[in-house]
């Protein structure tokens, strides 16, 4: 038998869901689900949000800005990933464009030639063709534009 989920009053609700909020940054998703799975109406969920967004415990801005630098800095996704990634928090276009401000054009270009060169020489094929096709797709899946991706290729690794 599968073990019933708690359904929670207001007032247990309100400080489970702050103690939430203060651990980390959370999108307004990410909230929502957290509400639905305490078993609370649609009105007490929609109370319990907009207290949380005026107490400033959920910021939208706040949270896209931690979650770029975290996913940039920490896991070294590109920004295609990244982008991916926020509109799945269901992040706004002008929340995101505020929020990659959080990434250094000089530095974004410099992890991205240090990954090349890392995936280069992780690589073990010995034809340069296949290998930098290896080393792009590595970088594109990692969320790193085509286009900046073949250019570091291209003149860090000349065939």
């Amino acid at each position: 038998m599968l073990p019933q989920k708690k359904i929670y009053d207001l007032d247990e609700a309100r400080e489970k869901i702050q103690a939430f909020c203060a651990y980390q940054e959370r999108s307004q998703r990410q909230v929502e689900e957290k509400l639905t799975s305490y078993g609370l109406a649609e009105e007490a969920r929609g109370q319990l949000l907009v207290e949380l967004i005026q107490q400033n415990f959920l910021n939208e801005e706040r949270f896209a800005r931690a979650f770029v630098r975290g996913r940039f800095r920490i896991k070294k996704w590109g920004k295609n990933k990244i982008r991916q990634q926020l509109k799945h928090h269901r992040i706004s276009a002008y929340i995101m464009r505020k929020a990659f401000s959080e990434i250094d054009e000089t530095l974004y270009l410099e992890t991205v030639r240090i990954q090349a060169q890392k995936k280069w020489e992780a690589t073990p094929d010995k034809n340069a063709f296949r290998k930098k096709g290896k080393v792009a797709q590595y970088l594109i899946t990692r969320g790193y534009e085509s286009p900046l991706v073949w250019e570091v290729l291209h003149e860090n690794y000349p065939q």
